[in-house]
């Protein structure tokens, strides 16, 4: 074997050996890795953070508000709540979702809530919409349009915004205009995981006497705003069949739901796809913003000819 064939071997071990540690790494740490990965390898897509808030006294009731530089009048407000089996997750390691979504015309709202024994339901629904009765009062001073409204989540925050939409409890005790929610994006999420059979569901739920009241299936609505549902065919952690069984529940009733299944993909996949440089190797990104703007777009009203 020649030395230029010997060096090229031992150079594409040495990439795949490091892509697979970066994954693995992702794996095992989650969103501060993939932030920092994301900063590193797809800069700042001319996003900024431009606002630290809280909503409430517990140190994980905050929220972090992206903008795009590039920007004319007011612009979509993005709500994103983030996963960790309602037991841990952090807003702050989310940057990678809003500079993937911000720079397509939003303002990205990351927004935590109470965790472990103070997350327990109903906790997690009161914070979700308290997060966003906070959003809507805080847009006019980002230029953001309160009355424009997509809501998104990942695995556990998938849950907390898809429940807290499809039972109006909790938006109206917020103070909440659901006319104003134009649609709910859910990643991954739990929607009919009734009896608790898993630790995380006995700790958050089971816990404090929770029932089928808690699950999104139970509460499927025909007026409900838009839903986009992506899940992972392969996810071991919630079953795909989350998301087959709500969108027939919503479709059945008269509502407007629509799918992304990611062949062979597993519970983190979808997340991932929203980070450089695993962004655009997956079609999450662009589905997700396609949905936002075809349901936050804003009719122009036909003008009558002069005669």
């Amino acid at each position: 074997m020649s030395l230029p064939v010997k060096i090229l071997i031992i150079t594409l071990v040495v990439l795949l050996g490091a892509g697979a540690a970066l994954f693995l790494a992702v794996r095992l740490n989650g969103p501060a890795v993939l932030d920092t990965v994301d900063r590193v390898t797809g800069g700042d897509r001319d996003v900024a953070l431009v606002g630290r808030e809280r909503y409430g006294t517990d140190p994980a009731q905050r929220l972090y508000i992206y903008e795009p530089e590039d920007r004319t009048g007011p612009l979509p407000l993005l709500v994103f709540v983030h996963g960790g089996s309602w037991s841990s997750g952090d807003p702050a390691y989310y940057g990678f979702v809003a500079r993937a979504l911000a720079a397509r015309g939003f303002v990205v709202v990351l927004a935590g809530y109470r965790l472990g024994e103070e997350g327990r339901y109903p906790a997690m629904l009161q914070d979700t919409a308290a997060a966003i009765a906070e959003a809507v009062r805080l847009a006019p001073g980002y230029d953001a349009d309160p009355t424009r409204i997509v809501l998104a989540g990942h695995s556990a925050g998938a849950y907390n915004v898809v429940q807290a939409v499809l039972d109006p409890q909790w938006l109206a005790a917020a103070g909440v205009d659901p006319s104003h929610i134009r649609g709910v994006i859910g990643m991954s999420g739990p929607y009919d995981f009734y009896p608790f059979d898993r630790p995380s569901g006995q700790a958050a739920f089971g816990s404090v006497g929770a029932g089928p009241e808690s699950q999104p299936i139970n509460h499927p609505r025909g007026d409900a705003p838009p839903m986009l549902l992506i899940h992972g065919e392969a996810d071991e952690l919630v079953k795909p069949r989350n998301t087959r069984v709500l969108a027939r529940a919503i479709g059945e009733a008269g509502g407007q739901v629509e799918t992304l299944f990611l062949p062979e993909d597993d519970h983190t996949a979808p997340l991932i796809a929203l980070a450089s440089p695993w962004r655009g190797r997956r079609p999450v990104a662009d589905r997700m913003a396609q949905f936002a703007q075809r349901v936050t777009e804003v009719s122009v009203p036909v003008q009558a000819e002069t005669p």
